[in-house]
């Protein structure tokens, strides 16, 4: 009997879980279906930036929220493309008077940051005010707030500005321990990928590239920074090179901040602005992002005449690929679709990739570089655009990147991993094969690599590299010699590709799309983004298939060893030989 009341109470249960389920579809079809409904925006209304949360380049929409705003103060995922476009149409909109930034972290890399700060920038023009505040401002979020009229810090609060550092990690003592031998074929005494399998600390080569990297970072930054506070750039560059703000009163006698106050203080100065002094902070009309979007026809313009926007973010990879990697198969299909399209004009390929499968990349950059051919082509570059990822962009006609902007990395590498410790001594496994040919067993994990089969791949690796310096030979129109010299696996940022040739302009996708359209000589035309957006439903159905509260709870429970668990995962499905950044670099 009591096994019985189990199965019937287990049946029921799951007959609930099914209906909820089912009822959770349901609502999303009609919101799916539902047009979004047009929001009004009141007259002295300020928009509010928070940025709470990991910022992707391409708009994402977000399932319906069952329960409401449970958390107003909470940022809700707004993608680069419309966080720009609201705060260029809030600049003329009459009815925004200026902007709140209520900063304490931010989901993105110097790159983002800088195009928000362009954003920013440009808004202020108009002669309206932007106000940022603060508990804590490190870095990257003081970077964002530095362009502000008047800069807030909570009096107990922290501002780090003390340089940044990177750090790689090394993996060889471990695999040592565990009996693994990295064997590494490569190309660019600069291709610093394979490191961290075969050292325990950084090479000179890899140390001097990593430092010039990290210099140029940190020299636009106390320039931007400077330029803004009205300070000298030395001023700036001493302040973080002796750390000497080391509490909210030194923020205040720097100057890098203008007050120190709880929000609620600045709630009344931003009233006071807007002429409702005394009034309470319920007066106050706040227009999140995720709303405002909403307020405004969409920035894509109208007609017939199409600029295609390709987001490419993630690893390069063989085949299809997931939606966090840029799979050959996917996007060449998408290519050479825009390339026979007669509507579409010019292609933008936004490009935010550390690099991946040598032959990958170059099937991709077969269909850019016929694509180039019959019309404008045009490679904006976000965080990183290196190795595999510059493959990409070489047929540009023009390329744009920020100076923060990570790229270069022209260089390849392979690894084979010689299991034969792990396995034999430690574990008691052997293996016997029986073979037709000389290099039949090609690829075993529980041998070394003899003389002959290391040539090969070095042949192999020296093929592919000379191939990458004809790509981006012939599509930067300079010597394979010139490409050699700044190759070898070197990685540069945005604003030293401008000086060697790797760049053409310094900017963002506006600059870019700015470049397109003249280029192609349109007036009116539409903006048309690809990969397309997931709809409500498509997020909802990814919701309850799990994938994406797997990788938040991996994320949450690891931490920032988050980015370890994920390269190592990714290593271990790599084949093939690799052009691929030469580091993960994690800035603090």
């Amino acid at each position: 009997m009591r096994q019985f009341f189990k199965y019937v109470l287990a049946s029921i249960t799951a007959y609930i879980l099914l209906c909820i389920v089912f009822i959770f579809i349901i609502i999303g079809m009609i919101a799916a279906f539902s047009p979004d409904e047009k929001v009004k925006v009141e007259p002295n209304s300020v928009l509010k930036l928070t940025f709470n949360y990991a910022i992707s380049d391409q708009d994402v929409e977000q399932p319906f929220n069952l329960f409401g705003d449970m958390s107003p103060d909470l940022g809700k995922p707004v993608g680069l493309n419309e966080i720009t476009a609201s705060i260029l149409h809030a600049k003329d909109d009459p009815n925004i008077k200026g902007i709140f930034m209520d900063l304490n972290f931010i989901g993105a890399g110097y790159a983002k940051i800088e195009e928000i700060r362009d954003a920013v920038v440009e808004f202020k023009k108009s002669g309206k005010f932007v106000f940022a505040y603060g508990e804590y401002f490190y870095e990257s979020t003081y970077y964002l707030a530095s362009v502000a009229d008047k800069i807030y810090l909570n009096p107990v609060g922290e501002l780090l500005y003390n340089g940044i550092t990177a750090n790689v990690t090394f993996f060889k003592n471990a695999l040592e321990k565990l009996g693994i031998e990295v064997q590494v074929i490569r190309h660019g005494k600069f291709k610093g990928a394979v490191e961290p399998f075969i050292l325990e600390s950084l090479s000179p080569e890899n140390r001097k590239q990593i430092n010039e990297y990290l210099q140029s970072i940190v020299s636009n930054l106390n320039s931007s920074i400077a330029k803004s506070r009205k300070l000298s750039v030395d001023q700036v560059a001493e302040i973080g090179n002796k750390w000497l703000v080391r509490n909210t009163e030194d923020a205040l006698k720097y100057g890098l901040v203008d007050k120190l106050s709880y929000k609620d203080e600045v709630i009344q100065d931003i009233l006071s602005e807007l002429g409702l002094k005394g009034k309470s902070s319920k007066d106050l009309k706040l227009m999140t992002l995720n709303k405002y979007k909403k307020s405004f026809d969409s920035r894509k313009g109208k007609g017939p005449d199409r600029i295609a926007i390709i987001y490419a973010s993630g690893e390069i990879v063989n085949g299809k690929g997931n939606s966090e990697q840029i799979g050959s198969d996917k996007y060449t299909a998408l290519i050479r679709k825009l390339r026979e399209d007669d509507k579409v004009k010019a292609v933008v390929l936004r490009i935010n990739s550390p690099g991946g499968s040598a032959l990958a990349s170059d099937i991709i950059w077969r269909e850019l570089d016929l694509l180039k051919k019959k019309k404008p082509l045009i490679v904006s570059m976000a965080e990183v655009a290196a190795s595999g990822g510059y493959y990409m962009a070489a047929p540009a006609d023009t390329i744009v990147a920020h100076p923060y902007t990570l790229t270069g990395s022209i260089g390849v590498f392979g690894l084979m991993p010689n299991m034969q410790k792990l396995l034999n001594d430690k574990l008691g496994i052997n293996y016997d094969y029986v073979k037709t040919g000389e290099f039949s067993d090609f690829g075993r994990l529980d041998r070394p690599l003899s003389n002959d089969e290391r040539e090969l791949i070095q042949n192999m690796v020296e093929r592919i590299y000379d191939k990458f310096l004809t790509r981006v030979s012939e599509g930067r129109n300079i010597s394979k010699d010139q490409v050699d010299t700044i190759g070898q696996g070197r990685v540069w940022t945005g604003e030293q590709g401008i000086k060697i040739g790797l760049v053409d302009v310094m900017g963002g996708m506006n600059k870019a799309i700015e470049i397109a359209k003249w280029k192609s000589g349109l007036k009116d035309y539409r903006l048309v983004e690809y990969p397309a957006p997931k709809s409500q439903l498509e997020e909802i159905l990814s919701s309850i298939k799990g994938d994406d509260e797997v990788k938040a709870l991996l994320e949450a429970e690891l931490g920032e060893f988050y980015t370890l668990h994920k390269t190592l995962r990714s290593l271990s499905k790599t084949t093939g030989i690799q052009a691929r950044v030469p580091f993960i670099l994690a800035l603090d």
